[in-house]
């Protein structure tokens, strides 16, 4: 099966999905600031060197580092800020191009709070573990190893269980993995380029709901 790289693209138009890319890119940007902010202001309060300029100097170094920090640990947070409008993604996209296969359901808003959630600590507490091995020069490599595993199971789970529910969609993953893995490998990297990383959430979406009616149809 062909990576749907056109049809992604081509469903930002035709699904009517850009208003909503958009509020996701703003999520992503608030959630970056909020947290580098949150850091140096700690910081701050626990380092006093007694110089100003010294102390300056921590704050914007923790800022930046931590704001770096929050850029590479995107990929993990699109999870949770595409899970907002997930079924509304997936019902837009059906409509578009599989309208015989769509569920007669309304689409819900944020449909699953505590997975989406505990998904994301976990996550998280995954790719903070690997940072010592970005000393020895090959946390790079492991970080795209574990998140192209993390969110091609996780967004597939996403629109295949909107339909079979996840017992089911964990089920076909395990007779697609080719298809689900690549597709978490080209999410994870695109995550890692500026701009566009802020624009993934629905785009990851959009990726696995072809990835999974392509699967329907062999």
């Amino acid at each position: 099966m062909m990576l749907p790289f056109s049809k992604t693209i081509d469903s930002i138009k035709k699904a009517s999905l850009l208003g909503i890319m958009l509020i996701c890119a703003g999520l992503a940007i608030v959630i970056v600031v909020l947290a580098s902010g949150l850091l140096t202001w700690g910081v701050s309060q626990l380092v006093n060197l007694q110089t100003a300029w010294l102390d300056t100097m921590i704050n914007w170094i923790v800022g930046g580092l931590s704001g770096i920090g929050g850029w590479f640990m995107l990929p993990v947070l699109i999870v949770l800020i595409s899970s907002v409008f997930q079924e509304l993604t997936i019902h837009r996209v059906e409509k578009a191009y599989y309208p015989d296969s769509m569920r007669t359901e309304e689409p819900r808003f944020w449909s699953d709070i505590a997975h989406d959630i505990r998904f994301t600590l976990l996550a998280l507490f995954l790719n903070i573990l690997i940072l010592p091995l970005y000393l020895l020069g090959i946390g790079f490599i492991f970080s795209i190893v574990l998140n192209s595993y993390l969110l091609g199971r996780e967004f597939f789970e996403g629109a295949a269980g909107y339909h079979l529910g996840k017992p089911a969609a964990k089920k076909l993953i395990q007779r697609h993995r080719a298809a689900v893995y690549s597709g978490g490998f080209i999410i994870t990297m695109m995550t890692l380029i500026p701009v566009i990383n802020l624009f993934m959430p629905i785009f990851a979406i959009v990726w696995m709901v072809h990835v999974y009616h392509g699967i329907k149809t062999q």
